[in-house]
């Protein structure tokens, strides 16, 4: 998507149906009392469709067409347009009075993301934020991502964030509604994951395609969505129906080590808590009672990545501080060195300083058209 400026017009005056026929009736040298009395509607009604004040309905129309020999698709058309033009009048007066809500969303990285156009009248800049989220007003929006998801009011950081969060993980819905996915299958997953683990010696190129493929055969889409500032968030976990999970990942830390984790991470989420949760996986998400769940994801993570009966040998060894060592055990085991470089800093082996340059850093590409 561009994020050209976009004009649109929207006429402020639209005609009702009515002039079209008061002009017809002049030119025919016809009354209004003769139409009336030739369709067999009372004056006062033909006088108020003349007037807008009243719709032209489908039986006029019909009446109107062996009278005039206009079709009533015709009319029909026109009132349908003008009704709707009017609609959008009234819907621009009251959104005019609802723009102070675009200051909540990071509008700005949306566009430089390419998820909406950019638009310099500033409701219709409202209308594209509305049509992204797919709700009719801000006061939708509230109710379904702020009020509603009682999950999401767990954390102080989607309470201080709401409008990054719930952008990101919209946009994340986006990207999954076009992952075609088979029917969740838990057995398929877990099989899956088993052949994601050998990917992460992979460049992107290679094992961003090929994870998503394993991942849509077992019922889990998965799609990697920019963070947006302030959103402090790795990854994220939800059912979108009871048959198709999502991971949303946002590579926010940037390194081999951060992206593999966050994905076995969530994985561990589907395989072992419920259809009804959502989890954040970042900083500050989720209170006393999430807490055991994360801990379980995070054991989860740890354990497929590198298997700890294999951890505790290499430890033995001597060699988790020598740079060769780690090489030689990632490639043992089938792992990227940064993520073995990961963990040993995480576990206060390595300090958070040694052995960075293992870790592979990754970046977001963007379209041209998109920067």
């Amino acid at each position: 998507m561009s994020n050209t400026i976009q004009n649109q017009y929207t006429p402020d005056y639209v005609s009702p149906p009515g002039e079209t026929l008061q002009e017809i009736l002049e030119e025919r040298g016809m009354s209004q009392a003769e139409l009336a009395e030739r369709t067999g509607r009372p004056k006062k009604t033909i006088n108020e469709i003349i007037n807008g004040k009243a719709a032209l309905t489908p039986e006029t129309a019909l009446q109107i067409e062996r009278v005039l020999g206009i079709s009533a698709s015709f009319w029909n058309n026109r009132e349908r347009q003008y009704r709707e033009a009017l609609a959008r009048i009234e819907e621009k007066e009251r959104l005019q009075e609802q723009i102070r809500w675009l200051k909540a969303i990071p509008v700005k990285a949306m566009i430089k993301f390419g998820w909406i156009h950019q638009y310099q009248d500033k409701v219709e800049q409202l209308r594209a934020v509305l049509n992204f989220f797919a709700v009719a007003s801000p006061e939708q929006w509230e109710g379904i991502w702020c009020n509603s998801h009682v999950y999401f009011r767990k954390s102080q950081v989607f309470q201080t964030e709401a409008g990054a969060m719930t952008a990101w993980l919209r946009q994340g819905e986006i990207a999954a509604a076009d992952v075609p996915c088979a029917s969740y299958d838990a057995n398929k997953f877990k099989e899956a994951l088993l052949q994601v683990r050998l990917l992460t010696n992979q460049p992107p190129a290679v094992f961003q395609p090929e994870l998503m493929r394993l991942c849509a055969e077992a019922g889990v889409a998965v799609v990697f969505v920019p963070a947006l500032p302030k959103t402090r968030v790795s990854g994220a976990t939800r059912w979108l129906n009871p048959n198709k999970a999502l991971i949303q990942l946002s590579l926010r830390h940037k390194t081999d080590d951060h992206l593999w984790f966050a994905f076995f991470h969530e994985s561990g989420h589907i395989l072992l808590h419920g259809k009804r949760d959502v989890f954040f996986e970042g900083k500050g998400f989720g209170d006393g009672e999430d807490l055991a769940k994360e801990e379980q994801a995070n054991k989860f993570a740890a354990d497929i990545l590198i298997p700890p009966m294999e951890l505790q040998r290499f430890l033995a060894s001597g060699q988790q501080r020598s740079k060769l060592g780690i090489e030689e055990f990632a490639a043992k085991i089938g792992i990227t060195p940064g993520i073995v470089v990961g963990r040993l800093q995480h576990d206060g082996i390595l300090p958070p300083s040694h052995c960075n340059e293992l870790k592979r850093r990754f970046e977001w590409r963007l379209d041209e058209s998109e920067s």
